[in-house]
């Protein structure tokens, strides 16, 4: 007998429960939202959770640039 209650029709949420807000990106580093996406996520239509979806992946990259380390911080001080 199959469970037709437990199936949605719904856009899954993007969130893998690392839940860490960049401090400059301001963005979620697990799910790469914004909070203001985090927020209302769940009053979000079908529709507009796929469009944040399908920009996600754009902002991974914000969150890999390295400011320099140690290696900036002493090339400075010269």
């Amino acid at each position: 007998m199959k469970d037709d209650v437990w199936e949605r029709a719904e856009v899954d949420s993007p969130c893998v429960k690392v839940c860490v807000v960049h401090p400059e990106a301001r963005i979620c580093v697990g799910c790469h939202r914004t909070l203001d996406e985090i927020a209302t996520w769940s009053r979000m239509s079908p529709e507009a959770r796929r469009a944040v979806m399908a920009e996600l992946p754009t902002r991974g990259p914000m969150l890999r640039q390295r400011r320099g380390g140690r290696a900036a911080r002493l090339q400075r001080e010269d």
